[in-house]
């Protein structure tokens, strides 16, 4: 059987929230059958198109903004270049003009109400996030594809295993943390310098920092957009954001005029435990809000849970001197390896998993990483994700109203806080008297996944979604 091989930019992905399964899986899949039609010489035959949504894709759908991105998909747009302030204005022209340029060469009538179906009470085998286009030909005849989006933005059809990508010879190849650690304890090599090696079979070293960079630069910018946007979220709940607020009082008024100049006024703040605890929970916020905004994020390993890795990589930038290139290429390499054995091993879907596989991935990531930057060993950086994973373990996805608002925003905050704090128990404990490892986290996760009700995964038919009832066309 062949193994799955994730590199560090399949981990991270640059794109438009507010979800990594709904949004940019979606959009993904409608541009892979444009593709397939224009592979088959199907494109100008085209004269109607429908989308059938199923399961979670159905049920959360519309809170999600998945019809939203296979407008978009369909249109040719690509997620991480499309102009965010221009998806509203395009799929508001998509809706008043009853037309679609399909791969942008094509125009052919289409009616958003009518051609977009959710089925909310269908759903297929293979996983809970499954969308299938159907083309009408003026041949008579039709074709059609059927795409899983199987989280973190992965996308698969049937008959596909894994997400479609070329395979090459790793030099440390790795399915478990247990693969992970023999690699370093037979080499020497850190964990960041382990996973380095492996992206070089891909890309040298010099394309490999520069797109790491590139990701960073994201998750940057979209924190601090986010630390000064003022105003409610979109879809119904009226959720005010509060990043701007606390960023404004946090900095006291201090004046800056770019993110460096930023990263010293918080600096100058102090380091005090509640001063550190209000930061980090700031930069979190920041990040989901934008999220959930329909701004550029970075799926990380899901748009969900993305406000995790940056937040604690900011805390350590900011209170651990890790601004620097090297260190924070560090950092994410080693993030982007704990979420692929996570998803080699269990899964990054919150329809399959729960928030745990959301969330709680990230939190081990972020632990993980902050924790060989400061400086702890192999075994320690394992048992920080191992811990984080522990005391997440069960966690569900009850997104009210299917929107990525409540309580997905404030998990991200609880996720960063309980990363950090998984980072300074492990550099704190001699991991020679672990009692769990990762990898029986992992399988615990999983396991506990397959036993949670699927009103808890992502679904928005139990939990607070339940308690607290919001009409999805109030949203």
């Amino acid at each position: 059987m062949q193994r799955e091989q994730i590199s560090v930019f399949d981990m991270f992905k640059i794109g438009i929230g507010p979800s990594s399964s709904h949004t940019l899986g979606p959009w993904r899949a409608a541009q892979r059958f444009v593709k397939k039609l224009k592979d088959a010489g199907a494109l100008p035959l085209v004269t109607g198109i429908k989308i059938l949504l199923y399961g979670s894709l159905a049920k959360t759908g519309k809170g999600h903004g998945t019809d939203i991105a296979v407008l978009l998909g369909l249109s040719g747009d690509d997620p991480v270049t499309f102009e965010v302030d221009r998806v509203e204005p395009k799929v508001k022209d998509i809706a008043q003009s009853g037309r679609l340029i399909l791969g942008n060469e094509i125009q052919i009538p289409f009616n958003r109400e009518e051609d977009v179906l959710f089925l909310y009470n269908e759903s297929l085998a293979f996983h809970p996030n499954a969308l299938t286009f159907q083309a009408l030909l003026n041949t008579g005849k039709a074709m059609s594809g059927t795409y899983y989006s199987i989280g973190g933005g992965f996308v698969v059809t049937d008959g596909e295993e894994k997400s479609a990508k070329s395979q090459v010879d790793l030099p440390f190849p790795v399915e478990t943390a247990g693969d992970l650690l023999h690699w370093c304890m037979k080499t020497g090599l850190k964990i960041s310098e382990v996973v380095m090696e492996n992206e070089l079979a891909w890309r040298n070293e010099q394309e490999t920092r520069k797109g790491v960079l590139q990701i960073f630069e994201a998750m940057r910018d979209c924190m601090y957009r986010g630390c000064h946007t003022a105003g409610n979220l979109p879809g119904g709940l009226n959720v005010a954001r509060r990043a701007e607020g606390l960023n404004e009082r946090l900095t006291g008024g201090n004046g800056y005029n770019n993110y460096s100049e930023w990263v010293e006024v918080i600096r100058r703040s102090g380091n005090g435990f509640q001063n550190t605890l209000d930061w980090v929970s700031c930069f979190a916020l920041a990040v989901n809000e934008e999220n959930a905004s329909f701004g550029r994020v970075v799926t990380a390993p899901t748009n969900g849970a993305a406000g995790v890795i940056p937040a604690v990589l900011q805390y350590y930038i900011v209170f651990c001197d890790g601004f620097d290139d090297d260190k924070i290429i560090r950092f994410l390499l080693i993030a982007s390896e704990i979420g692929s054995i996570f998803k080699k091993g269990a899964t990054i879907s919150a329809a399959m998993g729960g928030c745990q596989a959301e969330i709680g991935v990230s939190s081990a990531m972020a632990a993980a990483a902050l924790t060989e930057c400061l400086g702890g060993s192999q075994r320690q950086v394992l048992m920080a994700a191992e811990i984080a994973m522990e005391h997440h373990l069960g966690l569900t996805c009850d997104p009210i109203g299917g929107l990525v608002q409540v309580p997905c925003i404030e998990r991200n905050t609880m996720g960063a806080i309980k990363a950090i704090t998984a980072s300074q128990l492990a550099l704190q404990t001699n991991p020679d008297n672990a009692k769990v490892s990762l990898d029986n986290v992992i399988k615990t996760m999983w396991q506990t996944a397959q036993d949670m009700s699927s009103k808890y995964k992502e679904t928005s038919d139990g939990g607070l979604a339940l308690n607290i009832p919001i009409s999805l066309s109030e949203c």
